[in-house]
């Protein structure tokens, strides 16, 4: 295994070291530390919210928003295809025993 590496990441103008075992976890925990930023950025800007714990909560709570809601979409995506599947095995069936 490799050795792992320590990084430093920024979020809501704070510093936090962090250990990553690959480049592209090191990659994964910039993009997010930005994502989080700009997110900050945002609710600071078009919301009357001054202190940092309530804009991490609200941060938190649209990431995390995003992930249920990804998991929903992709739990009917699953559903609507197997009943797809379903309605064509029968229409071959159907076919295939004329």
């Amino acid at each position: 295994m490799a050795e792992s590496l320590k990084i430093k990441v920024t979020i809501a103008g704070r510093v936090y070291p962090i250990k990553v075992n690959s480049i592209n976890e090191e990659e994964g925990m910039r993009k997010a530390a930005k994502n989080i930023n700009d997110l900050v950025t945002k609710f600071e800007k078009n919301y009357a919210v001054s202190d940092k714990q309530d804009v991490l909560a609200m941060c938190a709570l649209q990431f995390a928003s995003l992930i249920e809601i990804n998991a929903i979409n992709k739990d009917q995506d699953i559903s609507e295809a197997t009943k797809k599947m379903n309605k064509l095995c029968a229409i071959i069936d159907e076919h295939i025993n004329k």
